[in-house]
């Protein structure tokens, strides 16, 4: 899987830093504060995404050392 949840944490927090762009202000701004809008929603889809899968996991029995792929945490103790 090529993205992590770790990615999507650089993300808003690239998106916090662009907000915060003393430099940034009318249309610019307002442009940026859409924008932001937009890169929340989906930041909540994936991120309940990623709840949904661990909950099934753990209804499911499986070992929290086994985490869904998309969380980003591999088990390196395997080797």
């Amino acid at each position: 899987m090529k993205n992590k949840l770790i990615d999507l944490n650089n993300h808003l927090f690239a998106q916090l830093e662009r907000l915060s762009d003393k430099d940034n202000s009318g249309e610019n701004l307002q442009e940026e504060i859409e924008r932001s809008k937009a890169v929340g929603s989906i930041a909540r889809n994936i991120i309940d995404n990623a709840r949904l899968a661990l909950d099934a996991q753990k209804a499911l029995g499986d070992s929290v050392r086994t985490l869904p792929a998309m969380i980003g945490i591999e088990d390196k103790s395997n080797g």
